[in-house]
């Protein structure tokens, strides 16, 4: 699996999805938009329903409901983690990353386009909140 840069800046869902499809970002915003799902909608990062119908169109199974982080050792193989989590109004928004577990090591697989590397390892400075489990395809 390939990290998947966010092209947008409510696109991290988006990225998520494409690096999970093993599809690029432009295809997944495409499929998004025929659902009716505009990446500048906030609920892409306020919300889980949108990543949710974007995982189901590509034939991703995630488990329903949204489990607290506990510790990186407690997570499942693969995840799809809230990070950067903040009320503002009354509403909540996150940003979306993806934790695997690969064979020679766990990385967290992060869409933000101005970051230098996209798979970090660097897990005491990502602060997840919940995270959705994800079945693994690979």
């Amino acid at each position: 699996m390939k990290a998947v840069i966010q092209e947008d800046l409510t696109g991290c869902g988006i990225a998520c999805v494409a690096s999970l499809a093993n599809v690029s970002y432009q295809q997944v915003k495409s499929v998004a938009r025929t659902l009716g799902i505009d990446v500048a909608d906030r609920r892409l990062w306020s919300h889980t329903a949108f990543v949710r119908i974007l995982l189901n169109h590509y034939g991703i199974q995630a488990l329903s409901g949204e489990s607290p982080f506990r510790s990186w050792q407690a997570l499942p193989p693969l995840a799809l983690l809230a990070t950067k989590w903040h009320r503002k109004n009354n509403q909540t928004f996150w940003h979306w990353v993806i934790y695997w577990k690969r064979p020679d090591r766990p990385v967290v697989l992060d869409s933000k386009f101005t970051l230098r590397n996209h798979v970090r390892t660097d897990f005491g400075r990502i602060k997840p909140r919940w995270f959705i489990t994800v079945h693994d395809q690979m």
